[in-house]
This record gives C-alpha cells, sequence and structure tokens, in this order.
C-alpha cells in the first residue's frame, strides 16, 4: 500500500488536552484535565483516558477500583464488516477509556483486525458530526433538533401532499441495529412506499437471488467456524485476508489442522491469494465460463456425486447440456485460465471432501451476477458439498449487520423476513402490528402497496429520468441517507447532478459522509447526527446467521441520538407514532429496545427469527465461553447443546428452545437440533417433474421423504393437529383455518407439532439448478456491458434492454457500442484492510488515517510502461461515462496486463478537485482521496439490479 513517510505526512498528534476533550465528550480545562486524568491522584492513570492505539489487556474483574473511579466492562461486537468480533470495552464514569478483543468470543477467539483495534476511536471520535445542520446560502448553519425535525418533516411532508409517498425516498442502513432495522421498514410502509433499501442492494444482493433461488434461502449456509472442517476451499471473488481479515484465521486453521487446499480464483493476485495452493487468475466477467470449465472436468470423469444429485437435486440434466459446451479450449478462450489448471484444481476439488466454496463482491457486482451466484451453488450441489459440515456456500458478507438488515426487510422488495409486497404479507404483518390493514394501504399511492420499490442503485434515475418513464407517479424529489455512503455507488457524476435536482436531501449519520459534500448545492441540505451503535444496545446478526446482543457503552456523545430514537421524533412529526410503537415501550423520545426485538419475534416465522429473545441473547453474550470454537455448540452449562447466537432458522418461540441452525440443510441431525432438507418454496412439481427430495430426510423425520411446506390442512390431513393446544387451534382458526401455514401462524403451533414429529415446517424439497423465473433459467455466461471482447459479443451477448424495479434499464444498447478502442484496459475494485465501505468513519480515525494516505490505482508493468507511467506518479483514471478522477499510480504485478484496480473506500475529491472546505468545521475526514465509482460505469444486474463494478474498461494517463 502507498503510505508517505510518518516523518513529514502523518496526521499531526491533538494536543493532550484536546485528546481528552474527546474521550469525555467535550471541551475541559485544566482542573478536570488533572481530575479525568487521575494525575491528581497519581499520573499512571493518564495513559488510560489516551486513545487506543493498541490492544492492551484488561482487568479480569468486572468492576475495579482505581483513582478516577470504578471501571466497568461492557461487551459489543465490533461495527466492521461481518465477522462479529468481540469487544470488551473498559468504561470509567462514563467514558470509554480503553478496550481489548474479546478473548472468549467462539468470532474472533481474542483477535482483531486494524479497524476493530481502533473501534473506541470511532465512537469518541473528534471528527465526529456534532449537532443538526443545515446549508443555508451555501454555508453550514448549526440548528436544533426541533428545528431539524420540524424543518425536515415540513419539506418532506410538503413532497408527499404534492408528489405523493414514493417522491420521498428512504435509504436505510447496514448499520442499523436489527431492531433498528426493522423498525426502519415499519416506518417506511406507514410513510406509504417501498422506495426503501440498504446496502445490500450493491453487495449481495444476487448472493441473495442466487442462494434464496436454488435452495430456499438467501445466505451464508455454514459459518467461518465450521471451515475448520474443510478439505478444500474453494474462494472466488474475495479476499478476506484484506476485507474480512479475521475470518481470515478460521481458513489458515483449516489449513493446518486438515491439510486443507487452498484454492483462489481471482483476477487480481490478493493477499490472500499469497496463500493459497493454487492461484487461478481469470478475465474479469467470465465467472460463470470458469465454474463450468471445472464442473466440465467433474462430469468428463464421472465425479460428481451423482447419488446426492438424484435424490436432493432438481434439473441437473439442464445443466449437463450447458457445462458441454464449455470445452477446456473454449474456457480458455473466454477467461484465460489454463486447461490443465482447470482440470487439476477439479481433481482437487472432487478427491478431497466435504469442500466448502466462498465468494464475496468480486463474484456479485456484475450485470450478470445472479448467474455467478447460481453457478457457484451448482458446482457445490454437482460435488455434494451441501448440507454437510465442512461444506457449504461460506458467503462473506461487508458491513456489520448488512445481514440483519436484510433479513429485517430495509429491501424495496420484501417485508420483515423476506416476505414478500403480496397481499398475504401486508395482513400478516398487519395482525402482527395489531394494525387496520385499510389504514396501512390508506398511505400508499393507489396501486403502488404491491409494487417493488426503486432499489437505491437506481436513485439516481428516480430523480434524473422523465417521470412518464418510471413506474410510479412522480420522480423522487427527497432524499435520505440514513447511514449510506454515497461514493460507494457508481456513476457519481450522475449522482451528483440527482443530488442538485432534489428539492431536500437529509443526512443521518455519525458522520457527514461524501453526501455533504459531493453536490454544489446551497440551500435544502440537512444533517443530523446519529449515534454510533456503541451508544446504544441491541442485537446484529453476523455473516453466519447468528444473533450476538451488543451492550450499550456509553451514552450518545454531543448532540447524537440513536437511530431508533430519531425514527420516533420523526414518525411523532408525521402523526404515526401511536401506529408505529404501538406495542413498544417509549421511555421520553427512544423506544426499548427489547420491546422492538420481540415485536419482531412474533412475526418473522420464515426465517425462524422467532426463537432469539432479548434474554436468550444476552445468555449467550454472557456465556460466550461455553462454546465450541468450532461447532458453535454450547458444551455443558445452561445453554448446553445451543448454538452460539442461535443462527436463524432457530424455529418456534422461545420457550421452545430451539438451539438455532448451524449448517443449512443438514439432513443428520433432527430438525429439533438444527437439521433440515432444502426448502419447498417452489411447489411440488414443475411441467411434470418432481421438486421434492427423493429417498431424502433429517434425520428422526416421520416423513421419510420429501413433503410440502405445512399448513394447518396439511397436519389435519397427517392427524397430527391433535397435537395443538387450545390456544394455538384458537389463533389458526381466527387467522384463517386450514389455509394458515406455517409462516403466517401467529402461535407457532403449526412449527411445533412439524417439528415434534421430526419435519421441516417448510417442506423437504430439491435443490432447483434450473430457476425458470430469472431471464437466463440455466445459469449463462454474457459478456459485461464494457466488454473488451468484441470478438465475443456475438456468442455470449446480454439482455435486450427493460423496464423493471419501476426504471428502464440499459443492456444492449450499451454492448453494442465499442468502447475499447478509447478505454483498454478492464478497471475493477475491491477493499483494503485500514478502510471499510465508502471509508467517511475509517478515514477520519486517525489510527487507521495513518496507515493508508493516498487514494490509488494498480497498474500492470505493462500497462504502465505503454502509456509512460512511473510508481508513485499522479494519472488520470478515465471511465467510458466521462467520470475521470487523479491518483497515484501504484506499478505492480497484483494485476494483469490489461487490468487496472482501485480501492472504494475513498471520497471527498472530485475529479482532480479537493472538496474539503466543503465539510462542516471540524468534520472532514483526516484522509480525502477520489471515490473509485467516478470512473465506474453503468451497468445492473438482470434480476436485482446489482451495480457492476466489477468490470468495466478505463484509460490511464500520466497527469
Amino acid at each position: 500500500m502507498l503510505t508517505k513517510k510518518r516523518t513529514n505526512s502523518a496526521p499531526p498528534a491533538p494536543h493532550m488536552l484536546n485528546r481528552l476533550a474527546s474521550a469525555v465528550g467535550g471541551a475541559v480545562d485544566r482542573r478536570t484535565f488533572l481530575r479525568r486524568s487521575g494525575i491528581a491522584a497519581g499520573g499512571a492513570a493518564l495513559g488510560a483516558v489516551l486513545p487506543v492505539g493498541s490492544v492492551r489487556k484488561a482487568a479480569a474483574v468486572e468492576t475495579a477500583p482505581t483513582a478516577g473511579g470504578n471501571i466497568e466492562m461492557k461487551r459489543t461486537v465490533c461495527t466492521h464488516c461481518s465477522v462479529g468480533c468481540t469487544v470488551e470495552a473498559e468504561v470509567s464514569n462514563g467514558v470509554w477509556i480503553g478496550q481489548e478483543p474479546g478473548y472468549d468470543s467462539p468470532f474472533n477467539l481474542g483477535a482483531h483486525c486494524a479497524k476493530g483495534a481502533s473501534v473506541r476511536e470511532h465512537a469518541h471520535g473528534e471528527r465526529r458530526l456534532k449537532h443538526p445542520m443545515k446549508l443555508e446560502g451555501g454555508k453550514w448553519k448549526r440548528i436544533s433538533w426541533d428545528e431539524a425535525v420540524n424543518e425536515v418533516g415540513d419539506r418532506l411532508m410538503a413532497i408527499r401532499e404534492k408528489s405523493g409517498p414514493d417522491s420521498v425516498y428512504w435509504l436505510g442502513s447496514a448499520k442499523h441495529s436489527n431492531e433498528q432495522a426493522y423498525l426502519f421498514r415499519k416506518f417506511a410502509a406507514m410513510w406509504g412506499t417501498n422506495n426503501v433499501d440498504h446496502q445490500a442492494r450493491i453487495c449481495h444482493s444476487t448472493t441473495v437471488a442466487g442462494v434464496a433461488n436454488t435452495w430456499g434461502y438467501g445466505a451464508m449456509t455454514n459459518s467461518y467456524n465450521d471451515i475448520h472442517n474443510s478439505k478444500v476451499i474453494f474462494l472466488i471473488g474475495g479476499n478476506p485476508a484484506e476485507a474480512h481479515p479475521v475470518s481470515m484465521q478460521h481458513v489458515l486453521r483449516a489449513k493446518e489442522k486438515n491439510k486443507a487446499h487452498l484454492i483462489v480464483a481471482d483476477p487480481r493476485f490478493t493477499r490472500t491469494a499469497a496463500r493459497a495452493d493454487e492461484y487461478l487468475r481469470f478475465r474479469p466477467g467470465t465467472d460463470v465460463a470458469l465454474i463450468w470449465g471445472i464442473l466440465w472436468h467433474v462430469l468428463e470423469n464421472g465425479w460428481e456425486d451423482k447419488d446426492y444429485i438424484r435424490r436432493r437435486v432438481y434439473g441437473f440434466d439442464e445443466i449437463r447440456k450447458e457445462v458441454a459446451k464449455w470445452t477446456p479450449d473454449e474456457v480458455e478462450r473466454v477467461t484465460g485460465a489454463p486447461p490443465e489448471q482447470l482440470k487439476r484444481v477439479a481433481q482437487m476439488m472432487a478427491s478431497n471432501k466435504p469442500g466448502t466454496l466462498i465468494w464475496c463482491m468480486g463474484g456479485t457486482q456484475h450485470s450478470n451476477g445472479n448467474n455467478n451466484t447460481r453457478a457457484y451453488c451448482v458446482l457445490q450441489l454437482a460435488l455434494g458439498n451441501m448440507g454437510v459440515s465442512g461444506g457449504g456456500t461460506n458467503i462473506f458478507r461487508g458491513h456489520d449487520n448488512v445481514q440483519g438488515a436484510t433479513d429485517l426487510g430495509v429491501l424495496a422488495d420484501t417485508l420483515p423476513g423476506y416476505y414478500g409486497l403480496a397481499e398475504g404479507s401486508w395482513k400478516h404483518w398487519a395482525r402482527v402490528w395489531e394494525l387496520d390493514e385499510e389504514w396501512l394501504k390508506s398511505r400508499f399511492a393507489e396501486g403502488m402497496m404491491n409494487a417493488t420499490g426503486i432499489p437505491v442503485s437506481r436513485w439516481i434515475d428516480g430523480v434524473l429520468e422523465d417521470k412518464e418513464n418510471l413506474e410510479q407517479p412522480n420522480t423522487v424529489q427527497g432524499m435520505v441517507f440514513w447511514g449510506h455512503a454515497p461514493n460507494s455507488q457508481t456513476r457519481l457524476p450522475e449522482m451528483k447532478q440527482a443530488m442538485e435536482k432534489l428539492d431536500t436531501l437529509v443526512v443521518i449519520d455519525p458522520y457527514p459522509t461524501v453526501t455533504a459534500v459531493l453536490h454544489d448545492r446551497t440551500d435544502g441540505v440537512y444533517l443530523l447526527p446519529a449515534a454510533t451503535q456503541f451508544e446504544t444496545s441491541g442485537s446484529v446478526t453476523a455473516s453466519n446467521r447468528s444473533l450476538q446482543w451488543r451492550e450499550k457503552v456509553v451514552d450518545p456523545l454531543f448532540e447524537s441520538k440513536p437511530d431508533h430514537t430519531i425514527m420516533t421524533l420523526f414518525a411523532r412529526k408525521f402523526g404515526f407514532e401511536n401506529e408505529l410503537l404501538k406495542n413498544i415501550q417509549v421511555n421520553g423520545d427512544e423506544p426499548l429496545v427489547e420491546d422492538i426485538t420481540r415485536e419482531f419475534n412474533k412475526g418473522m416465522w420464515t426465517i425462524g427469527y422467532t426463537g432469539q429473545s432479548p434474554e436468550r441473547l444476552k445468555d449467550h453474550m454472557k456465556h460466550q465461553h461455553h462454546f465450541d470454537k468450532t461447532t458453535l455448540r454450547a458444551v455443558g452449562g445452561p445453554l448446553d447443546g445451543e448454538y452460539y447466537g442461535m443462527p436463524w432458522p432457530c424455529w418456534g418461540t422461545a420457550e421452545m428452545r430451539h438451539p438455532g441452525s448451524a449448517n443449512l440443510y443438514d439432513t443428520s441431525l433432527p430438525v429439533a437440533q438444527g437439521g433440515m432438507g432444502f426448502r419447498a418454496r417452489f411447489g411440488v412439481e414443475h411441467e411434470g417433474v418432481n421438486l421434492l427430495a427423493e429417498d431424502s430426510y433429517p434425520e428422526g423425520s416421520e416423513i421419510e421423504d420429501g413433503y410440502p411446506e405445512f399448513t394447518m390442512a396439511m397436519l389435519k390431513k397427517l392427524g397430527w393437529d391433535k397435537d395443538l393446544t387450545d390456544e394455538e387451534r384458537q389463533t389458526i382458526e381466527s387467522i384463517g383455518g386450514d389455509s394458515v401455514n406455517w409462516k403466517t401462524d401467529l402461535s407457532g403451533g403449526i412449527q411445533r407439532v412439524a417439528i415434534k414429529h421430526g419435519c421441516a415446517p417448510y417442506g423437504n424439497a430439491k435443490a432447483r439448478t434450473v430457476v425458470w423465473t430469472f431471464p437466463d433459467p440455466v445459469p449463462l455466461h454474457r459478456e459485461p456491458l464494457y466488454t473488451p471482447r468484441r470478438d465475443l459479443v456475438a456468442d455470449y451477448p446480454t439482455y435486450e434492454d427493460k423496464t423493471f424495479w419501476r426504471v428502464p434499464t440499459l443492456y444492449k444498447s450499451i454492448q453494442e457500442n465499442d468502447f475499447s478502442k478509447d478505454f483498454p484496459i478492464i478497471l475493477t475494485s475491491g477493499r483494503l484492510v485500514e478502510y471499510e465501505g465508502g471509508g467517511d468513519e475509517t478515514r477520519s480515525n486517525p489510527w487507521l488515517a495513518e496507515l493508508q494516505q493516498e487514494m490509488f490505482v494498480e497498474i500492470n508493468q505493462a500497462d504502465a510502461n505503454d502509456n509512460g507511467i512511473r510508481d508513485g506518479a499522479d494519472v488520470w483514471v478515465h471511465g467510458p461515462n466521462g467520470g475521470k478522477v487523479r491518483v497515484k499510480a501504484m506499478i505492480t504485478d497484483r494485476v494483469a496486463r490489461g487490468v487496472a484496480f482501485m480501492p472504494f473506500h475513498f471520497g471527498g475529491h472530485f475529479q482532480g478537485q479537493s472538496l474539503r472546505d466543503k465539510y462542516p468545521d471540524g468534520a472532514d475526514p483526516i484522509v480525502l482521496g477520489e471515490s473509485s465509482n467516478t470512473a465506474q460505469t453503468y451497468g445492473y444486474d438482470s434480476v436485482t439490479q446489482m451495480q457492476e463494478t466489477k468490470a468495466t474498461l478505463c484509460r490511464i494517463e500520466a497527469a
């Protein structure tokens, strides 16, 4: 990485008094400094209040007397990436003075990455947004919370009155806790719009769509810990050594414990690839062709698991037909991967089982992303690696609660628990909320309640398109960025135009983000300071589906407020506070977090978010040391047999004490202990072909074959309805009697009885390799929209242009243009270990900012020499859509000739100009830089509208 010498370029160290002021949350005088630092009673206490630069061991007791008062230990969870590392925070007199990693945590095992080791500075950061502000006459003006809520509320209600509820876009956050995410989706429903989304749209929406439509649930199937049991690890489009550093210890443990083979497939030689037994380089955007090339060797040699396919897989003959086309020569022509290497990889995977397959955004952020993720799934099914320990698809997610926010429905196409936008789903949630469905319906514009909203990847077009081209009544005129970094999205020059066209732009965040400065507006912009997750409590879901409970470390600093408090203030302003919080206790302006948890427990039967009560979650955090570090199962003690964090599905009610499900689709365990088959969510047959499992069922099942999802009618047919309690039966009858199924039964009786008889409530089906509802039922390779391989376009064309998710979307009309003559280098992007997401909070952290101070582009030596570029020199990176960025050149063989790489965490520069003077005073990040997405281009997945950032084109010139 590019790092300036510390002697002349590191951020200046804050004066000691300023450091202490940051720690205690305000200015201090000399006397306060002496008292708080402990110098008056003993100078040794001083070091504790200074910012933490390294992890140090804390006292072993929960409270210990010190010169400055008692030290309390608070257990929370890191707010970076999805591993879910425990942070032990030391708090003295309400001040967070130190931290250490959670040594008892089954996830991080006493480890932290650079970001995790510095999270105290994230909460106590001097560069946070400290009070509400508005842009007035081109200047930032401090205002009160009452002024902010009233002014913003009046502006948004005026838009709603004039143009309808869909003209305000409510953009949520993967940083929200589960409780806040749930309340946010409920809030949007009561505002009356499905124009609500969050970061998952642009990181793993193609994963969710691909995986959910293959075997039932759109989530990581096993866990980081279960990788310990793998004998081969195939990692494609991911770089956990930098993106999820603590997860890498689990990969390395498999290498040490099992002599597991690590295969890394990536266009770029990453720090993860450096640890691989086999590094497979291929052209960006050709994942399907690569996977089919590996599967060709598996099928050609008869290495597939034929019995597994017979019993548990639907449509595999169609896969055989497609894969047969991908001969070694054709795969090499398209991907650049050598045939002999692909055969070696195929044999390695087939002869070392169980094997796991891992991917991240390198596989998802493509216009062909849903095909990529489904192809990965098909390979694992062919090898029989699904539903087994050490196998599965271990999907590493980015933000700390991107899994939970997705589960809780902060999406344009679902309600909490992945209930769709159909009438039955709304009826279900109206019952949970105890609201009149007609009142809910009245909140929406006519015909829009069941209509998928505009995804966040396309909000720009919701503003800029003529309303005649949109499938909603009017354009987007008000935009609320709630915990979202805009520089993580593509097409920033057009985003700038969209921001300037809006009537009202609102940012709710602990840091102002690039949203505050990208535009050239002089008014109509509001910045509202949200508290960090360390200043509140609640649950968060790690990538492996385990829920953890964060304990509040400190009270909100400055004038910040927790997100759920801000939602309450706006709901009150908009007149639906009583409906939003009908069954939730409110203390002052803050809803009780535990009541929110209990409310979503009442409704999220689909994915088993019903058994993890606040009390159970807190017990798991308290007894972390009871859980096995590989199986995640408690050994003895009060939680004996439960899986850490009760990974969903945790069936039934909390009283059932289901242990959670460590590995999805594992039939070797009874359902009551976390076992299950594939979900029967696609019917019982398709075109006369059986979709249910054959000769396969969870251990102990009384139905020894496949079966559909459970309904009351099915219970009666089996004679199992007699096992329902009178109360359960009464609830079921009140909802709809025989038609009530396991997803809509608020009593939980159907789930309880099914599990009593050894059956999974959602049925027992085959995984489907043919998704007949998708544009490509069988995953196909399609050339990227901005492809340099014009010779392949005719053979592997993209889609026809179409309108979906309310917006017109271009495919063929882009690909038919040859951009490669003027933009000959493939451009891809990714992460750095030092920063996260859009980078505002991590680039504002002095301990991280010192590590990486320059935005850069990686260029192969040959390309650099061809263009007269020297290492460390300034260069312009031009994109085909007109965007350009000025960055430093890093000449390296990490990227192949014809490929360039940029990290996506930078912001605050725009096309060669610094925007530092546009930030509010004191709230500018320490490190600024160009955003890679300024040069990125148009391109969206054909199913989910995922943006394409991994396979576009650019031109690089010396500046």
